[in-house]
């Protein structure tokens, strides 16, 4: 071991190679072997630019390695070390750095966390999890590959596949049943059918990870394109039964006489395929996959008519906001996903040539900032295996979009609500806050909307004094009835029923 004082005056290594060179030489120096192993030398060989982390391998004990060349770097923040399973994390400008003692590990069958032993090079290799990942080159000579397991193989091949026995890969670290899905997404593989039968065996296994870490793992599976190759894999291997049985319920078809109904698993991915075509944005990819996911639900067969699924989108609304709590998702992603669950048809049924100017208005509403989101949903919902029909109904799609678009042009509708404010008219009108005043508001968005006044503070002054004489007859149980029956309306993208009249 070597201790040396930093040169705190010293260039930080900014570049990947002068990193690497920069560890190789610290590496001489402390007496000891370093190796790259993962991610690094797998994208090397894929003709992958490099990314900006790194995995090591340090023969010895890496906490005290990373220290060391922190201080020869003369790093000053702080190293993240986890000494119980001998790593530690050290970031060098961009770069992020894990540096991992060689060990072997050990599991307890109700836990994924290991118990650690020192191990040599070899034996480290074999504990990863699939064989393109468990190749590595020593740091001072990084032109000769060290692959024991045949991962080069499996690359040109383009399979993923474990080092050792499967079964005890996927039983000692059920997560890697997930990982081997995202690895076959993210490079578009196969996965040897092998460890395919392993995974579907273990795959009861993954009760045992958190639902944080799946999520990680799903949404980074959902995040490589094509999404529905990672999700055909999960649902082939019998993944989604354990991790999103709302999802997997979606597969299936019946048919009763001439009614039969399309596999809904089946379109939904065609329909997240599509969107993904259109943007990276996971949460949009998210959407796509939850747009249906009340038709299960909501199915029923009519005759005369055949299957229907009259609701399933507020089914489906219920449903995402039910996985905030049962599967950890974020509030923030739960609110925008139920809400495009909740809108996907309206859109569809604004394309007649009569609808009013008024129904677009009220989804324009409905939607606010969200609009382009759930437009670009609804577009790729329209699917069919009839190419003509596709055609007809993209135009008439198309059609309204452009309608809709000159109607926001005109009133500028995204962040819509009354001219005239809370405050302005509880001091006008001589009220507190409360439901009244919630009404002489609404009563005024409902005109603008209706299209008989225009979306100005004029038009509404204009009307105000009608208004509030019309609420200040209303009984407070009616008053707040007809406030109830507003915001349902416009919820539900409908005109509002009648006002209800004293007697």
């Amino acid at each position: 071991m070597i201790s040396k004082k930093s040169n705190k005056n010293q260039t930080l290594p900014s570049q990947p190679e002068e990193v690497l060179e920069s560890i190789a030489r610290h590496a001489e120096q402390y007496g000891t072997e370093v190796y790259i192993v993962g991610g690094y030398v797998r994208d090397q060989l894929l003709g992958r630019d490099f990314r900006d982390d790194l995995d090591l391998a340090v023969v010895g004990n890496a906490p005290e390695f990373a220290e060391s060349l922190a201080s020869e770097l003369g790093i000053r923040k702080k190293i993240t070390v986890y000494r119980r399973f001998g790593t530690a994390q050290l970031q060098v400008g961009k770069i992020s750095l894990e540096f991992a003692s060689t060990r072997k590990e050990s599991y307890n069958e109700a836990s994924r966390n290991p118990d650690v032993q020192p191990a040599t090079l070899e034996e480290d290799l074999s504990r990863r999890d699939f064989t393109v990942n468990a190749m590595a080159v020593n740091i001072q000579d990084r032109e000769n590959i060290i692959d024991l397991f045949g991962g080069k193989i499996d690359l040109e091949n383009r399979i993923i596949r474990t080092p050792l026995e499967p079964s005890r890969t996927f039983s000692d670290d059920p997560l890697r049943i997930l990982r081997a899905v995202r690895f076959a997404a993210k490079l578009n593989f196969e996965i040897h059918q092998d460890t395919l039968e392993a995974m579907k065996q273990e795959r009861e296994r993954l009760k045992i990870v958190s639902r944080e870490r799946i999520n990680t793992e799903f949404f980074k599976i959902l995040g490589h394109n094509p999404p529905s190759h990672g999700l055909r894999l999960l649902f082939d291997a019998g993944i989604l039964e354990i991790i999103f049985p709302e999802i997997s319920n979606l597969s299936g078809v019946e048919q009763i006489g001439k009614h039969h109904h399309k596999d809904v698993f089946n379109h939904t991915l065609i329909v997240v395929d599509k969107v993904a075509q259109k943007t990276d944005r996971v949460d949009l990819r998210f959407a796509a996959l939850m747009h249906d996911i009340g038709k299960p639900t909501t199915k029923r067969f009519v005759d005369e008519i055949g299957w229907t699924f009259h609701g399933h989108e507020h089914v489906g609304e219920r449903m995402v906001r039910k996985f905030k709590k049962q599967y950890k998702f974020p509030e923030e992603l739960t609110d925008h996903t139920s809400k495009l669950v909740r809108l996907h048809m309206r859109p569809l049924a604004l394309q007649d040539e009569g609808v009013t100017d008024s129904a677009i208005r009220r989804l324009l509403v409905q939607a606010g900032e969200e609009i382009d989101d759930l437009l670009l949903i609804c577009r790729a919902d329209i699917t069919s295996g009839k190419k003509e029909r596709v055609k007809r109904y993209l135009a008439s799609f198309d059609r309204m979009v452009e309608r809709m678009a000159e109607i926001e042009t005109k009133d500028q509708l995204k962040r819509f609500q009354s001219p005239i404010r809370g405050e302005e008219i509880m001091e006008r009108a001589g009220l507190s806050e409360g439901p009244r005043v919630g009404l002489i508001k609404a009563l005024i968005e409902e005109e603008i909307l209706a299209g008989n006044i225009e979306f100005t503070y004029e038009a509404a002054n204009d009307i105000f004094a009608e208004v509030v004489k019309k609420v200040e007859v209303l009984e407070d149980s009616t008053v707040l009835r007809t406030l109830q029956n507003l915001m349902r309306s416009r919820s539900d993208g409908l005109p509002p029923a009648p006002e209800p009249q004293e007697k």
